[in-house]
């Protein structure tokens, strides 16, 4: 029983009066009525009666239970403490309570005889007990609950008024400084095909839209040499911008040249630093993050060193200018004179651009640079089983070497080359990447969190269309006679892998690089024979297909068992899915080697590699998957489904 129950029995005594009166007054016109009045006014007056007497009853235990667990000289000491204090019973019952708790916790009500929960909620007593304090609110008021057991099953809640302290955190929270860099970061390509009146009109708007949106925030923006600008601003400001998903990327992108091309800026913001020195060093660090993941999004860099995204639905901006790849090559170059063995390794369960830009790397230090070199692959786990008959078939037979292998022959003055992935968790040896410290990382997909650090040179180009594509960039460079017939149809395997036969993320540069593998002999009927698959193959990939069902525009399937292929199969059916009218993007769901796996794919219309990294995955912006351990399949595909209903990868969603 509750006290507000207490307080309306004399109100429910009444009613139960006023029916007995229109019971009499009934008797002279209907019996009937007479009898169901009557009965109904009997019944109400016995309810209320025996719940009259159960809660008189309830507040005689209570006051005994009171007097069993605090004396009278403890009630004397509690009623004078200038904080409010209150004993609750084992189920959560006020069973007493200072002055002070019903003048300041609850002076518009009386609690004793009703549950403290509806105070504390949503903890529990037991996590309060067991709490250095939790932090309560009761109207306006906040304060810092902490309880302690007396006797057996009651317990003392001692309420702290804390209301100005706590004010006072909140306000030095907000108003910490936030340190962010901006990046304009296609003015160079923007530029390049404007007027010069053009090209000022777009960069004047731009500076508008960033001070503009600065003054927005609380802060103020200047600007800095090389297209970048300085952010000043606070901690409730940016939040309030993490709340609108960062708004400025869609105001900036809506400026647009005479031709339509949008203007994009990336930015990266230190949030939690400890000084100013420390947020600008944190700012830069964001901000290459950004610009690595393909720009266009904002990058926030957190107190635990972790990052926050948002944006990153452009496509990557084509770099015309050559420059960094010459550089790259020569420094590459030098790297591997210094070296006494070249070793090449790809990610797990290597593809087509894997092992087709391995292959590529390996023939510019053995044919280019006479240096002794590997590509290190687990050829068991490889879906590339075509293109390593296909070498074979060419008479290079000594190119290929297991992680064993590698591990026996490395030195000290080993150089080891990471193609297509930068993630150190994914590649083929994580052993043989911790065993050689001179590393070179070459890879397009988008920047991860986790990557490969200390590298001596880290050529990362998320524009690219694949690692194919860098390397026969770099070949152009370092050797161009260094490649033979096969080893050009390695590489423009991999190129046509990625890019869906030069439909997905193909520029300028990724049709100049299958020029150049074409003029060294590469036969396009060869690499079409590379993609063959076989009828078992063909058979699971169009089953795994007719099973999908669309969501949000997303096409989601899954295997339920695993079968020889299953990766490949799994692979394929997310591509042709894609083919499907109205489907933006597609997931495979499927188990192999003990994990469950799922294979994401786009059109580029979502971000595949946001879905993935809620789910501890990666990629890029058409192509992602991840990885999971004691899940079943099921389980996955409804992690998958709830992380694309929250709208993750959508245009103004959080990433």
């Amino acid at each position: 029983m509750k006290k507000k129950v207490w307080s309306a029995t004399p109100a429910f005594y009444v009613l139960c009066a006023a029916m007995l009166v229109m019971a009499c007054i009934s008797w002279q016109s209907s019996r009937l009525v007479f009898a169901v009045e009557l009965s109904v006014a009997a019944v109400s007056f016995i309810i209320i009666f025996v719940a009259t007497a159960q809660f008189k009853a309830y507040v005689s235990t209570s006051v005994k239970a009171a007097e069993r667990v605090l004396t009278a000289q403890d009630r004397e000491a509690l009623a004078a403490f200038t904080m409010p204090v209150a004993l609750v019973g084992e189920a959560g019952d006020v069973v007493w309570a200072n002055d002070v708790f019903l003048e300041r916790v609850t002076p518009d009500r009386e609690l004793r005889g009703e549950n403290v929960q509806r105070l504390i909620y949503p903890n529990s007593i037991e996590q309060i007990i067991a709490s250095m304090g939790t932090d309560v609110t009761v109207g306006e008021r906040q304060y810092s609950v902490f309880g302690a057991r007396v006797g057996e099953k009651e317990t003392l809640l001692y309420f702290v008024d804390d209301t100005y302290y706590k004010a006072i955190n909140r306000e030095y929270t907000d108003s910490r400084p936030v340190v962010g860099l901006i990046f304009f970061d296609n003015r160079e390509e923007l530029a390049r095909d404007s007027s010069s009146s053009e090209d000022s009109r777009i960069a004047s708007e731009v500076e508008s839209a960033i001070f503009n949106w600065a003054q927005e925030m609380g802060g103020f923006s200047k600007r800095l040499s090389g297209g970048r600008y300085l952010l000043l601003t606070d901690e409730r400001h940016v939040r309030a911008a993490m709340e609108n998903r960062f708004g400025i990327l869609d105001t900036v992108r809506k400026i647009q040249t005479a031709d339509h091309r949008s203007a994009t800026v990336s930015m990266g913001i230190a949030r939690g630093a400890s000084n100013l020195q420390q947020a600008e060093e944190w700012a830069r660090k964001a901000l290459d993050m950004a610009l690595g993941r393909g720009g266009d999004q904002v990058a926030l860099h957190q107190k635990d060193d972790s990052y926050e995204f948002f944006g990153g639905l452009s496509k990557g901006v084509e770099k015309r200018d050559k420059v960094r790849t010459r550089v790259i090559a020569a420094t590459l170059c030098d790297h591997i004179h210094q070296s006494s063995h070249v070793v090449i390794m790809g990610h797990q369960f290597s593809d087509l651009d894997c092992v087709g830009s391995a292959i590529g790397m390996w023939a510019a230090a053995t044919r280019a640079l006479h240096a002794p070199a590997h590509v290190v692959v687990n050829r068991e786990n490889s879906l590339a089983k075509a293109l390593f008959q296909h070498m074979e078939e060419a008479g290079e037979n000594d190119i290929f070497i297991s992680p064993q292998q590698a591990l026996e022959e490395i030195d000290s003055k080993t150089l080891l080359i990471v193609v297509d992935t930068h993630n150190p968790d994914v590649v083929e040896s994580q052993e043989l990447l911790s065993a050689v410290s001179r590393v070179v990382v070459i890879d397009h997909h988008r920047m991860m969190v986790k990557h490969i650090e200390n590298a001596l040179v880290f050529y990362h180009e998320p524009y690219a269309s694949s690692a194919s594509e860098l390397v026969a960039e770099l070949l152009q460079y370092i050797g161009e006679n260094a490649l033979t017939r096969a080893d050009a149809e390695a590489l423009l395997a991999g190129i046509m892998l990625d890019t869906k036969n030069f439909v997905m993320k193909t520029g300028v540069r990724t049709f100049e690089a299958a020029a150049f593998l074409r003029r060294r002999g590469a036969d396009t009927v060869e690499v079409k024979r590379l993609f063959s698959d076989s009828i078992d193959t063909y058979k699971a990939k169009y089953k795994i297909v007719s099973a999908a069902q669309i969501q949000d525009g997303c096409a989601i399937t899954h295997v339920d068992h695993e079968f020889p292929n299953v990766r490949l199969s799994a692979a394929q059916a997310a591509d042709e899915l894609l083919s499907i009218q109205g489907v933006r993007a597609s997931f495979v769901v499927y188990p192999a080697s003990g994990f469950v796996n799922i294979s994401a794919r786009s059109m580029g219309d979502m971000n595949v590699q946001l879905v993935m990294e809620k789910l501890g995955g990666g990629g890029h912006m058409t192509m992602a998957g991840a990885q999971f351990s004691g899940l079943s399949v099921e389980e996955v595909r409804e992690k998958l489904v709830a992380v694309i209903a929250s709208g993750v990868g959508q245009p103004n969603s959080q990433s």
